[in-house]
């Protein structure tokens, strides 16, 4: 059954003195795709600035906006209203020369090499061909899913947004983007082309129609087994209707929600909040 989900993100950063000028990017607008339909989007700043919106190298909507007059806060609003769909069954892929041909690994080739926050040392290598030995490529996928799961345990606050895949297994715990950065940096590991998935997670299955609560950016990974298909490692379940597609790269630094450059305002305080309200 699919779900129509509005989505409220705002991103607030207050300044300890006056920022003279900022130049800004955002990633807020979910994509659409055969998976999702995006019937309604916005993003709103304040101050206010002219944007300028075009789609980047992976196919993720870009608002850039600068803001060329002091300011003390900055307040970056995205709306959204999405329909999207229950999760697919993955592809039926009829063996490993499907998935590791030199077809597949030319056409793929970005989301087969790693990098800085998705390269495995020698332990994680090792253990992700173990686990995958005998299998089938999608065998191998969730047994590698796994892996990553039982690994990096769930913990909020344990990480920061430069944590790399190394770091968080080798602590053994960390946040959705860190169980999604070790999820790439295995199945790539073993030839299978996956990528990073960004976006909106409804945390409530048996959501009421318009209520609105609390929601989270979330993280998922897409894996290619003869074509592509999401799962979300954290909660060990594939992407469906209580996720929103925002952007797909090779790690977290292709897709960030918001990224920029300013001048002045010394040290600065964020204040980001998602309310996610199922529809129908």
């Amino acid at each position: 059954m699919s779900w129509r989900l509005r989505i409220r993100h705002t991103t607030g950063y207050a300044y300890d003195t006056p920022v003279l000028a900022s130049f800004n990017e955002a990633r807020l607008t979910p994509v659409t795709d055969v998976d999702q339909l995006t019937l309604e989007a916005q993003v709103v700043t304040s101050p206010e600035a002219e944007q300028q919106r075009y789609w980047d190298y992976w196919g993720t909507q870009v608002t850039a906006f600068d803001v060329h007059r002091p300011h003390s806060r900055l307040v970056v609003t995205a709306t959204s209203v999405v329909d999207t769909a229950d999760a697919r069954p993955a592809p039926v892929v009829s063996g490993w020369d499907a998935v590791r041909s030199p077809e597949v690994r030319d056409r793929f080739v970005e989301m087969l090499t790693p990098t800085e926050r998705t390269r495995p040392d020698e332990e994680m290598v090792v253990l992700a061909r173990k686990a995958v030995e005998g299998l089938d490529p999608h065998d191998a996928a969730m047994a590698v899913m796994a892996l990553a799961h039982e690994r990096v345990a769930y913990r909020p606050g344990s990480t920061g947004v430069a944590t790399s895949a190394q770091e968080a297994w080798s602590q053994g715990s960390g946040v959705c983007q860190d169980i999604a950065h070790v999820t790439v940096a295995l199945l790539r590991a073993v030839g299978l082309p996956a990528s990073y998935v960004s976006g909106y997670l409804h945390p409530r299955r048996e959501a009421a129609i318009g209520q609105t609560v609390t929601g989270e950016s979330h993280a998922w990974v897409e894996v290619w087994l003869g074509g592509w298909w999401a799962y979300d490692p954290t909660n060990t379940v594939p992407a469906g209707e209580r996720h929103v597609v925002v952007g797909r790269g090779r790690d977290y630094a292709d897709v960030p929600p918001l990224k920029g450059l300013f001048s002045g305002g010394g040290g600065h305080r964020l204040d980001v909040t998602v309310e996610v309200t199922r529809l129908q």
